[in-house]
Parts: C-alpha cells; sequence; structure tokens
C-alpha cells in the first residue's frame, strides 16, 4: 500500500516536472511586469494603496494575457502536427514510391548506403505509424508536443500570480498593518529573492550555469525596475509638478 502510494507521489511530481518550463517563464515575466509597476510607482511617489490597485490590475491582466497566449501556442503547434501528420498519411496511401523515395533519401545523406540502406528503408516503410513518425520528424522538423495546451496555460498563469504577488506583499501588508519601515527596500529585497529563486530553477529547465541563470534574471528584472522608476519620477514632475 505505502509502496503504491510513493509511485503514485512520484508520477505526480513527474507530472509536474513537465510543466516546470512554462512555471518558470511565467513565473519571471510575473515578477519583473509586478516589480516595474510598483517601481514606477514609487518612482512617481504614488500613494501605497494606488501602487496595490494598480500591481493587483497587472497581476491578473498580465497574467490572464500570458496564459491566454500560452495555451494558445500550445494548441496551435499541436493543431499544426496533426494538420501535417494527416497529410502524411495521405502521402503514404496514395503516393508510397514518393514518399519511400524520400524515407531513402533521408537515411542516405545520414549516411546508410547498399543494402544497409534498403533494409533500413524496408523496416521504416512497413509500418505506417513509424514511417509517419520519420517523415514528421526528419523531413518537416516537427516534434510532437505531448503537453496539454490547457495545463499549460494553467501553470502559466499560477506561476505568474504567486511569484508576481511577491512585489506586493510589503505593500499589501503595511496597507493593512501600517509600520514605519522603508516599503520599497523590503520590497525590493523579497523580489530580489524571488529572482534569485526562479533564476535557479531556470538554470534546471535550460541545463545551464546557475550563476549565469540567475544574474541574467535578476539583471532583467533590476533594470526593467529602473526604467519603470524613471520613467514613472519623470511623468510625476512633467505631468503633476
Amino acid at each position: 500500500m505505502n509502496e503504491a502510494h510513493l509511485h503514485q507521489e512520484s508520477r505526480y511530481f513527474q507530472k509536474l516536472q513537465e510543466y516546470l518550463r512554462e512555471f518558470v517563464y511565467g513565473g519571471i515575466d510575473g515578477a519583473v511586469t509586478t516589480f516595474a509597476v510598483v517601481a514606477g510607482g514609487f518612482g512617481a511617489d504614488l500613494d501605497a494603496g494606488i501602487i496595490i490597485i494598480l500591481g493587483f490590475a497587472n497581476l491578473l491582466a498580465d497574467g490572464f494575457s500570458m496564459s491566454v497566449g500560452a495555451y494558445l501556442s500550445a494548441k496551435s503547434d499541436k493543431e499544426n502536427y496533426q494538420k501535417h501528420e494527416s497529410i502524411e498519411y495521405w502521402e503514404i496511401e496514395n503516393l508510397p514510391e514518393v514518399e519511400r523515395e524520400e524515407i531513402r533519401d533521408i537515411y542516405k545523406a545520414k549516411g546508410f548506403k547498399g543494402d544497409l540502406l534498403e533494409k533500413v528503408v524496408d523496416q521504416i516503410t512497413s509500418n505506417k505509424d513509424i514511417w509517419v513518425a520519420e517523415m514528421m520528424k526528419d523531413e518537416l522538423n516537427l516534434m510532437e508536443e505531448t503537453k496539454s495546451p490547457f495545463k499549460i496555460g494553467v501553470a502559466t498563469f499560477v506561476s505568474f500570480l504567486i511569484v508576481g504577488f511577491i512585489p506586493l506583499l510589503v505593500y499589501l501588508w503595511t496597507f493593512f498593518h501600517p509600520s514605519p519601515i522603508n516599503i520599497f527596500f523590503w520590497t525590493s529585497v523579497l523580489t530580489g529573492l524571488a529572482f534569485l529563486f526562479i533564476g535557479a530553477l531556470k538554470s534546471l529547465v535550460n541545463q545551464t550555469s546557475a550563476f549565469k541563470s540567475i544574474a541574467e534574471t535578476v539583471g532583467l528584472g533590476l533594470l526593467a525596475a529602473i526604467v519603470a522608476y524613471y520613467v514613472g519620477d519623470i511623468l510625476e514632475n512633467f505631468l503633476i509638478k
């Protein structure tokens, strides 16, 4: 019973790992855009309540927009694959010699020749599913997306909300529990920690240096915040003062 339970948990964890890429990039976008809104509001010397409103509006609207975009992109890729797969099945049924010659050309380019080449061609073309899979991969350079477009959208939205909420955390806390602290400083600290975490996850997803990945993520967030801060400051001086 325990072994079955552990096996089920292991499979569930593996399923979650499949969507780690979407979680990472949704989280990066959520933290960067929300922190930019907060930095812009701070630069414009806006009231904390207004920054919270703008932050949550951005969090929900941009999060939904990004998740819908991720869903539609994944759905489009899946539909495109299925369309070309249907075409390949039709061509195999109706133009078998042409398609067989294409398989021969593909494997000849890979270095196969003579009897070995003919055996490979015969083996592949003896099974329509394998035949089509080879054409999709080697002729059209298309790989089937096995992940659910809906789950891709959900993972993106959830990570955007979770990580994007961090830049608003201190503002929200001090709004309901007023205290004499430097709100923007502690917001920057927490957001920086979020960038460190999400940058480390990005290094796992992309199989790159953790230091490089973290530095890129923190640098991107810092640059966006600086730009937003000075835009807010300039516009506040130009439009309000």
